[in-house]
């Protein structure tokens, strides 16, 4: 049984979430976009996976066009929204900016294009529309990042997209399994809701087990499923209660008022990738009095960012580093994970354990030599980031454009 945490009140919890990155004011806004050099070859647009014309819309900032600087932004990222929020600039744009050759503070262009697509959701303002119908039929597994920019862009060409996903609603990770300071499931949802509005057909609590009935209805079918399940620990005493795995937690931290998402008194989180620092950062945010990262090898060895093992430091995080989790130790309940280190086997005392070691690869059979058939996402790629998933999934809508007869463009 997990020893609950002494309770915060829902004041300090609204503070815990809050944006970890709060929106820029106008007057903000201004001032850091005419701190931009206007690079003519950007290396922050070719640092971005989907190219976003970064000086274009900054400047449109600069000049108060909020509506065409959006317009620049989601035109080559479907998802320009929750990446402004949750995509790595640190080593994308912002670390590609000139200004850090200079020793000087780069661009803050994750803020800048949270300020420009902010209003969009704000205003419910429709930039694009539906191009004529061109009598062609698509099918797009899975309502995530990739699946859904593939879908606006073929809505933009005019073919007839339904969109088939097994969760109750769309946008996938950046619904469910994003940390909640950076990005909420409302902002992805009317993020979503944009798309949907150009006529795209969504069906939700669809699982899809094999291709062959949407090939024989449809003349082209994407495939952006993500990944699957988290990994098993394969080691004793996993299934105790107590054990969660980081996604399941996530979600329902994601999914609930704050205080209904259990949280031990000490948690012990084991991997050492972004996921596992979401994990990590949320238990010590809902109030766990110590939460802890266990990972087989060494610090310089994280598969996470810099910043966010920085995040986690300063969340108050501890780190266990070449300590490989042996066993999970308790009677009907978690007790403590017992690892083996460079001196010997010792127990870490804790009540929660929770899993971030990965995600397996979904069992969906794709048959690869049709030409029909075109894959995207975390599937494809074993798991990228959000703007990779847009990239894509806006890459995967040209060419089955032009397989329908389209320009591709």
């Amino acid at each position: 049984m997990i020893d609950a945490p002494v309770p915060l009140s829902n004041e300090q919890l609204e503070r815990n979430f809050a944006d970890i990155a709060p929106p820029l004011t106008n007057d903000a806004a201004l001032l850091e976009a005419n701190k931009c050099l206007f690079c003519h070859d950007a290396p922050c647009t070719i640092a971005c996976p989907t190219h976003i014309d970064v000086p274009a819309f900054i400047k449109k900032i600069a000049s108060g066009n909020l509506r065409g600087s959006a317009r620049v932004i989601l035109e080559a990222n479907p998802f320009g929204h929750s990446c402004a929020r949750a995509c790595p600039v640190e080593v994308l744009c912002e670390g590609a900016c000139v200004l850090n050759d200079r020793d000087e503070q780069p661009i803050k262009i994750a803020l800048l294009q949270r300020h420009a697509t902010d209003v969009v959701l704000e205003r419910k303002l429709r930039l694009f529309e539906p191009g004529p119908n061109t009598g062609k039929r698509v099918a797009i597994v899975g309502a995530g990042p990739a699946g859904l920019a593939c879908a606006r862009d073929l809505r933009r060409h005019g073919h007839a997209v339904t969109v088939f996903e097994a969760q109750p609603q769309p946008g996938g990770l950046n619904t469910y399994g994003i940390a909640e300071y950076k990005l909420k499931a409302d902002v992805a949802l009317a993020e979503v809701q944009d798309i949907l509005d150009l006529g795209v057909e969504l069906k939700t609590g669809v699982t899809v087990a094999s291709l062959e009935p949407l090939l024989a209805s449809f003349d082209a079918v994407f495939v952006g499923i993500g990944l699957g399940s988290t990994k098993r620990l394969g080691i004793p005493g996993e299934d105790l209660p107590g054990v969660v795995d980081a996604l399941t937690f996530i979600e329902h931290l994601k999914t609930h008022p704050y205080r209904e998402t259990a949280v031990g008194r000490h948690v012990v989180v084991i991997g050492a990738g972004n996921t596992a620092i979401d994990a990590v950062t949320q238990a010590k945010r809902l109030g766990a009095a110590t939460a802890t990262i266990v990972y087989r090898r060494g610090e310089r060895d994280m598969p996470c960012y810099h910043y966010e093992y920085e995040l986690a430091k300063h969340d108050g995080c501890g780190f266990r580093f070449n300590a490989a989790p042996q066993r999970v130790l308790g009677n009907g309940a978690v007790a403590g994970l017992e690892v083996r280190t460079t001196s010997g086997t010792e127990t870490i005392p804790c009540d929660m354990v929770i899993v971030a070691i990965g995600q397996q690869e979904r069992s969906l059979v794709v048959p690869r030599t049709d030409p029909r058939v075109f894959v995207g996402g975390d599937c494809a790629n074993g798991g990228a980031e959000i703007v990779n998933a847009a990239a894509e999934g806006v890459a995967a809508a040209k060419k089955i454009d032009a397989v329908l007869g389209g320009k591709g463009r």
